[in-house]
């Protein structure tokens, strides 16, 4: 369709320069898992008209800016007012669909509360193009997106995997306002959306695989210029950039070579008991083997964390858990969950003072489940330990670092080899031991136990007896006396130890 030559060359392939531009913020799956959240309805922002860029152009990353983000969307442009329409009337409302690349600069984001106008809206961040596809000879639910960087796929999904349907967005959106013609609405972006810099060329299209002809749009491409012309800041907000704002530019491709930073929230999980001086000093007191008797004295036997082994076996470590969950590798879920500021860089920067991160790796000790930069987050959070019955690379240095740690073994792969960080802050399975977060954990030479916060203080309290009882025993059996019904003491030997007890308290 040929351009308006009186709206001017911003409108590029569109009919006319669009009224309005209404994107949805979060609509697919592997968005919303990458992101950790499913809404129940969709939710907007507008992009003002002037935001259009056209097919083959460029856009600025503005001076003192680092984080501006890619996201290679569906976009519907409206042929017919709509207004209050049904769900099986809506699409009847749409002309044509093309390819859009809703672009954003995350170091703006704070500064308008969820608006988007400032870190969404400057000029050419809205390019679309370079065909439209006619909406009557399209099934709405068989459009294909792909996104590619430098001639990368990284994004690569379909209309079908989107939690609202394209048609749903439309008769919602025509409940609250008219949806005009010439109006575009973009329809969200995949997993796979990350940050570009100057000399990146991003290229965005839509197709229909499935329709006759198999139409599409072509490439929409864009290349990514350095601004010269910095933000003044006795005029308003200027960029600004956190940890949470880098770790959703990046996404699931990850930063590279980014390690977590100290800036992200640490609010922990539900915890069983408060770990007192006087508890934690009770528990690095109390050896493992005393406090697992007193455990299976009480019908408990299944608390230790099997099929691990000390770093440093010389070193106590006490903490309540942080759990962390891994899941068998799978490219695709790697993809969406694996890189950018996963769940397990999430809990290693939120680990606090006195706790373990204890890892689920299914006892998988084929790749490494932790490295030397992960522990000195660990360690410099204040972390009492880490516990992980999968494997551990860099373990010259890990074991350097200092910090306890028990695992399967050494391993020099990378976690992408068999594992996909899932969740954290969850009831896991580690080393064949049920771990909850707020359990407190004990490890010493012999290995880790699970202790029920509820019982904590008692089973301590036990194992320290049972100690100085056979601190006695162990005493009388050095001066020559056999251990027959002195081990355990009973009759004679029972007053013996009793009266020696009640002398010393």
């Amino acid at each position: 369709m040929a351009t308006d030559p009186t709206t001017g060359p911003s409108t590029g392939v569109l009919p006319r320069r669009p009224g309005k531009i209404v994107a949805v913020h979060l609509s697919y799956t592997s968005r919303a898992d990458e992101r950790g959240r499913r809404p129940d309805h969709p939710t907007y922002f507008l992009k003002p008209s002037s935001s259009v860029g056209v097919p083959g152009g460029t856009v600025e990353r503005p001076a003192g800016t680092e984080l501006l983000a890619f996201e290679g969307e569906i976009a519907l442009v409206i042929g017919a007012p709509a207004r209050r329409v049904s769900l099986e009337d809506a699409w009847e409302h749409v002309a044509h669909v093309t390819a859009a690349d809703d672009l954003g600069l995350y170091d703006l984001r704070t500064a308008d509360k969820g608006s988007n106008l400032r870190s969404k809206g400057a000029d050419g961040f809205t390019p679309l193009g370079p065909r439209l596809l006619d909406a009557r000879t399209i099934d709405p639910a068989g459009l294909r997106l792909r996104t590619w960087v430098n001639g990368e796929l990284v994004q690569d999904d379909t209309s079908a995997q989107m939690l609202f349907p394209l048609a749903q967005i439309v008769a919602d959106l025509s409940q609250h306002l008219t949806l005009e013609p010439g109006d575009v609405v973009l329809t969200g972006t995949p997993t796979g959306s990350s940050v570009v810099v100057p000399g990146d060329v991003v290229e965005v299209e839509v197709d229909a695989p499935g329709s006759p002809g198999a139409p599409s749009t072509g490439r929409l491409a864009t290349t990514v210029t350095q601004g010269e012309v910095p933000f003044d800041a006795a005029l308003g907000a200027v960029p600004a950039v956190d940890a949470t704002q880098r770790a959703e530019a990046w996404g699931a491709r990850g930063e590279p070579g980014a390690t977590p930073s100290a800036d992200v929230p640490t609010s922990g999980p539900p915890s069983g008991t408060a770990l007192t001086a006087a508890l934690r000093d009770k528990l690095l007191r109390a050896p493992v083997a005393a406090l697992s008797a007193q455990l299976r004295a009480r019908g408990m036997n299944d608390t230790t964390v099997d099929g691990v082994a000390a770093l440093h076996p010389d070193r106590k470590m006490v903490g309540t858990a942080r759990t962390l969950r891994f899941v068998p590798h799978r490219p695709d879920l790697f993809r969406a969950h694996g890189g950018g500021y996963n769940a397990q860089k999430r809990v290693f920067d939120a680990v606090g003072p006195d706790e373990v991160i204890v890892i689920e790796a299914r006892g998988e000790a084929g790749s490494g489940t932790l490295g030397d930069i992960l522990a000195l987050r660990a360690q410099a959070r204040g972390a009492a330990g880490i516990v992980t019955d999968g494997g551990v690379r860099d373990v010259v240095a890990v074991t350097e670092v200092g910090i306890p740690v028990y695992c399967a073994g050494a391993h020099p792969a990378v976690l992408g080899r068999k594992h996909v960080p899932w969740e954290g802050d969850v009831t896991v399975a580690c080393g064949g031991t049920t771990v909850q977060p707020g359990d407190v954990l004990v490890g010493d030479a012999d290995g880790v136990l699970v202790i029920p916060p509820a019982i904590v203080e008692e089973v301590a309290d036990a194992a320290l007896a049972k100690e100085d009882e056979d601190a006695w025993v162990a005493d009388q059996v050095a001066a020559g006396h056999p251990i027959e019904g002195l081990f355990p003491p009973t009759g004679a030997w029972r007053e013996q130890f009793e009266q020696w007890r009640d002398a010393r308290a």
